[in-house]
């Protein structure tokens, strides 16, 4: 903190009033949105609901006359609101459902916009800064030294500092961003010069960078996944989902905070999602490989798309040659991508490497997953070597995501593929090697996407997962976007009241809703929030409330996962959805 007021001081008082406002702006301008929601639900309180919102644990047979009934009347009912005067605004045409979905991206551009006025990781933190510095120092090397010396340690490219250790699609993406920060402020990206270069002109290109980001491939791929998926919802639902997906908290305060792009790879997962619940299964593969040739975390979704896909082209009268088409397509798609380094083995052996760095341990800082979790009673560190533990988290990985692969292949559908990319990326976070607390992203990613079909699960994932990134957000100084954005979270969540009937009817999630847990889980989470900001931790164990959180939040999310596994079993196949609605025909 007192690094944080002595840069205001430095900066001026108009960097200072910025700062200040872009911290409590979010909550001022939550309003906006909320107005706009409430004004649409309000207009049409008269609709029917959507069969999306019927209960979802009635027989096939039951669903599928519901969603036939649905279909018949759709045109009626759009005849009706388009006479009637209570719809006038907001109406349903094409250009004004565009605008609306407009508005709520130019929402969440301006928060972002806004949250990038805050520090950053490392901000003026010598020798090594942080994140912040790893992204300036990639952009430097790739910019002035040849592809094959990327991954390789020389002169001009030491690996000790901040080497790059993501796959080439990142790399690319520094190479754009340095090319056009170079041609605007050279000094920022200088080889061998530009070490902790923070001027304003650099640190202003640099969230500009990840701002282009986020509106060239997250935007573009959360507009298609809700136009995709929530085809057949009312606007108002559709409108609810884009802001739970665009507004999501963890992911604006570690790209646009913390500063890194996962923008670009949960981005590029979501687009293959979406091609998947639209049954293009070749683009899917296409950009799910993207998206895995960005960062190798994206491969938490791999049993999920593996599964899904493998169960759907068992369903056709031609698996093999099915298969052989996917495969041929990620093929293609790896080898374009990893051209530059297949000159030679050992080339493609230097890469590989550098994504495998087995020297950082089993998990780093504090996450809330098992290990980490664990960790206070069970010395795993301590107890086991670095091989035995890989062993052991391979191990344990893949039978968390083995039941979520099963039923995929089993019952392929679009719900349950969402579903098994949850529980997925769940079993990787939990389990896997080398996790940070950033990987929380992963599940986070198909929680946002479920929002209409499943708001008990996000309501109790979307908090505990910035909770379980307080102490990296404290040392980041982002206390202050931590808190408000959360606020507008809730008041988000809180704004459709129409969708609360459906919780209820959940015989799965009754459990959390019962009052006792509830309160219990809030005032639990506010104590550790007390203790932690006003309560000095005794000299010997001065991490032990960051142990506490991370304690705290991996009981809930084990819950949850335990609930996202059994919830998936209960989604039929679409399969045995087309034979049910056959027969009521």
């Amino acid at each position: 903190m007192r690094h944080r007021h002595r840069q205001i001081k430095e900066e001026g008082a108009l960097p200072a009033c910025l700062t200040l406002c872009g911290a409590f702006l979010p909550c001022l301008l939550a309003s906006l949105l909320i107005l706009l929601l409430h004004e649409v639900a309000c207009a049409s309180y008269h609709r029917p609901p959507s069969p999306l919102f019927l209960p979802r644990y009635c027989s096939p047979r039951l669903e599928a006359r519901i969603w036939r009934m649905a279909e018949e009347d759709e045109t009626t009912v759009r005849h009706a609101y388009k006479e009637s005067p209570s719809w006038s605004w907001p109406a349903t045409t094409s250009m004004q459902r565009k605008f609306s979905f407009g508005a709520i991206c130019g929402f969440a551009l301006l928060l972002r916009m806004m949250l990038s006025l805050q520090p950053y990781s490392g901000a003026g933190v010598a020798p090594k800064y942080g994140d912040y510095e790893a992204q300036r120092h990639w952009m430097e090397i790739t910019v002035h030294t040849p592809v094959k010396e990327w991954y390789v340690n020389t002169t001009n490219n030491d690996l000790r500092y901040w080497g790059l250790d993501y796959p080439p699609l990142t790399a690319y993406q520094s190479w754009i961003h340095g090319r056009i920060i170079h041609a605007l402020e050279p000094a920022a990206v200088a080889l061998n010069t530009s070490r902790g270069h923070e001027d304003a002109r650099s640190k202003f290109l640099m969230r500009w960078t990840v701002l282009s980001s986020d509106i060239l491939v997250f935007f573009p791929a959360a507009l298609a996944f809700v136009s995709l998926y929530y085809k057949l919802a009312i606007f108002e639902e559709q409108a609810w989902a884009l802001s739970m997906i665009l507004l999501q908290p963890a992911l604006i305060l570690i790209d646009h905070g913390h500063f890194q792009f996962n923008c670009i790879s949960l981005g590029l997962a979501a687009g293959a999602a979406a091609a998947v619940v639209s049954r293009h299964e070749l683009v899917a593969c296409v950009l799910y490989s993207l998206s895995l040739n960005h960062k190798q975390m994206s491969a938490y979704y791999a049993p999920a798309f593996f599964a899904h896909l493998l169960g759907r082209c068992i369903q056709r009268r031609s698996p093999v040659f099915g298969v052989v088409k996917l495969g041929i397509m990620v093929l293609t798609t790896f080898t374009i991508c990893w051209w530059p380094f297949l000159s030679s083995r050992h080339s493609a052996l230097q890469v590989l490497n550098r994504l495998a760095p087995f020297e950082r341990g089993l998990y780093e800082d504090y996450v809330a997953n098992f290990w980490c979790g664990t960790s206070m009673l069970i010395k795993w560190k301590q107890l086991f070597s670095v091989p035995v533990l890989a062993r052991l988290a391979l191990g344990a990985t893949i039978t968390a995501a083995l039941p979520s692969m099963v039923q995929q292949i089993r019952a392929p559908s679009a719900r349950g593929f969402l579903l098994a990319m949850l529980n997925s990326s769940f079993a990787f976070y939990f389990f896997s090697f080398q996790v940070h607390e950033k990987s929380v992203l992963l599940p986070l990613l198909p929680a946002t996407l479920l929002a209409l079909e499943e708001p008990g699960l996000l309501q109790w994932l979307v908090p505990y997962a910035v909770v379980s990134m307080l102490p990296l957000l404290r040392r980041d100084d982002l206390v202050l976007p931590y808190f408000a954005l959360l606020a507008l979270f809730f008041l988000l969540l809180k704004c459709p009241r129409h969708f609360e009937y459906k919780i209820a009817e959940d015989k799965l999630i009754k459990i959390f809703r019962a009052p006792i847990l509830r309160n219990c889980s809030l005032a639990g989470a506010a104590i550790l929030h007390l203790l932690y900001f006003y309560v000095q931790p005794p000299p010997r164990y001065s991490f032990l409330f960051e142990a506490f959180i991370t304690s705290y939040c991996f009981a809930h999310f084990l819950v949850l996962f335990i609930y996202a596994n059994c919830k998936q079993w209960y989604v039929p196949g679409d399969g045995q959805w087309v034979s049910s609605s056959k027969k009521i025909n």
